[in-house]
């Protein structure tokens, strides 16, 4: 119990050397990925395996590793170190927060503080959503990829990032498969949509990650009996107006 107390400072100081090793080494990028994702699958499923509360791994896994692998694919697209850094740095916190809170809500569940799991999924899952998407872009605008490959990792990532969010908010999957599915399909479309589009890859990316958090908050709060006008008012207006802000400032290609 002790030794799996000091997992969530360890691992992502571990994880960090790994995308140090990464920045130096850029060669390294697979050895790299396999190993941090074995660090924190470890991590994981040590905690599930002593849980008396869960025992489904891999339901905690899939957002520590989608984060770390987006953010090895954006960095690859960088030129500047300072960025690059400060997102490992945002890594490491948001995967050490990420950590404590699975530590407590599995291992010492009274005193997990409620709803630490859903907040973290929300901002982690957006980060990695933008990250991937504009990865996404980036690569087959500079690798000359075919669009259904884009298509493919954004409509997995989102299938995967979507039911994270899912099992967090501890809504019933056979009830909002349907959501799922065609939350993944619109975002799907809209990928395919935007990559005809001059524009910067952060650009379509972020204009497809605030599609996405108007699909998924819409589709959080009336799975869990919560959605009436003014959340939908609020959602549409917050990323309308967003959307609109970021095209007609941003640079056409």
């Amino acid at each position: 119990m002790k030794y799996n107390r000091l997992l969530p400072l360890l691992i992502p100081l571990i994880v960090l050397m790994f995308f140090e090793v990464f920045f130096f080494y850029p060669k390294m990028i697979y050895a790299v990925l396999i190993l941090v994702n074995l660090f924190i699958f470890f991590t994981v499923w040590r905690f599930s395996r002593a849980s008396d509360v869960d025992k489904s791994w891999w339901n905690f896994f899939i957002l520590p590793c989608l984060m770390s692998a987006s953010i090895i694919a954006y960095t690859v697209l960088l030129a500047n170190k300072t960025i690059i850094q400060s997102l490992f740095i945002l890594n490491v916190i948001l995967l050490y927060f990420y950590l404590r809170y699975v530590y407590y809500y599995l291992l010492r569940p009274a005193a997990y503080k409620p709803f630490s799991i859903e907040n973290i999924s929300s901002y982690g899952n957006f980060l990695t959503f933008f990250l991937i998407s504009a990865a996404c872009y980036g690569l087959q605008s500079f690798l000359n990829l075919r669009v259904w490959l884009l298509m493919a990792v954004v409509l997995l990532a989102a299938a995967l990032i979507i039911y994270q969010i899912i099992w967090a908010n501890k809504i019933d999957f056979k009830k909002s498969l349907p959501y799922i599915l065609i939350n993944c399909l619109i975002l799907a479309e809209l990928s395919w949509s935007l990559s005809f589009l001059p524009l910067n890859h952060n650009v379509s990316g972020l204009t497809l990650a605030i599609c996405y958090y108007m699909l998924m908050g819409l589709s959080r709060h009336h799975l869990l009996g919560g959605l009436d006008k003014s959340k939908i008012k609020l959602y549409l207006s917050f990323g309308l107006i967003s959307i609109l802000i970021i095209l007609l400032t941003a640079r056409w290609l």
